[in-house]
């Protein structure tokens, strides 16, 4: 086709159309990155507010900023959006969303209302418990930062991430306290609380494989029977959202720790045995 025929073509302002669906489809994932950060802001003035519904809304905020962060990733994939803009905006926003809230709902929920007592002196849970949640804090930085460098598991395509992903540390988090409701006031249950957010921030900057899932194409087609198991998680997580984020939270990190034992278990044979 000669360049005359395509001016013949085409119409006028086609363009212009054109640049603007590209600028807004660059500004789709921003805006889901934005939606992400307010709800991790959301969750930390909830949080501050300290009561027991206010904890509970703050951790479902904290749950819906996991899943614009999902779709924000998803969308920049699919729609080839994908820039170091986007990918530094993102860190800043999942730093927010799942670093400082996290630990600022963890810290008020299990450790800033447990009662005085005669064994302990209180106060010092109090500064373990600021510990643990600075310790979670950077962590999460640790983990965001070096994904940024490193990116993926190498070898793996982008089936594996290098240990737990900020998101699915700060989903434990959050499910615990929706599941859970009721702040800790016993000091022994606080200080089993600051454990499990030790190993979660432990797992962060571990070089633990967990799955990524994005190596899954939502563009292929699917069996009807994949969609409707679809629904019908969505409606179980939904319905039964305390126990149903709390085993997807809990079973994720579970598989992941128990396949790399597996993984060590397999070269400690094979290295012996050679």
């Amino acid at each position: 086709m000669s360049t005359f025929e395509q001016k013949e073509l085409s119409f006028p302002g086609t363009r212009g159309a054109n640049l603007r669906l590209r600028r807004g489809i660059y500004l789709l994932p921003s805006f889901m990155t934005v939606a992400n950060m307010l709800c991790g802001f959301y969750a930390i003035m909830s949080t501050l507010r300290g009561g027991s519904t206010d904890l509970d809304n703050a951790a479902k905020s904290i749950g819906l900023a996991i899943v614009f962060d999902t779709f924000d990733g998803f969308v920049a994939r699919a729609t080839n959006t994908t820039s170091e803009f986007g990918k530094q905006f993102d860190s800043l926003a999942d730093m927010v969303s799942f670093g400082i809230a996290p630990a600022v709902l963890a810290f008020t929920w299990g450790v800033r209302g447990i009662l005085e007592s005669d064994q302990i002196d209180i106060r010092r849970i109090h500064q373990i418990g600021w510990w643990a949640a600075l310790i979670f804090t950077i962590c999460c930085a640790w983990r965001l930062a070096r994904f940024n460098i490193q990116g993926m598991a190498p070898g793996s395509g982008s089936k594996y991430f290098i240990g737990l992903p900020c998101p699915a540390a700060a989903g434990l988090i959050a499910a615990t306290v929706h599941s859970l409701k009721y702040s800790i006031d016993d000091w022994r249950w606080s200080v089993i609380w600051m454990l499990v957010l030790a190993g979660d921030a432990a797992l962060m900057a571990s070089t633990v494989r967990f799955r990524s899932f994005k190596d899954i194409s939502m563009a292929r087609r699917q069996p009807s029977l994949t969609i409707i198991l679809i629904a019908l998680f969505i409606w179980l997580t939904v319905a039964y959202s305390e126990i149903a984020l709390m085993m997807i939270a809990s079973g994720y990190i579970a598989i992941g720790i128990a396949l790399h034992l597996v993984r060590y278990a397999r070269r400690h044979s094979t290295s012996r045995s050679a």
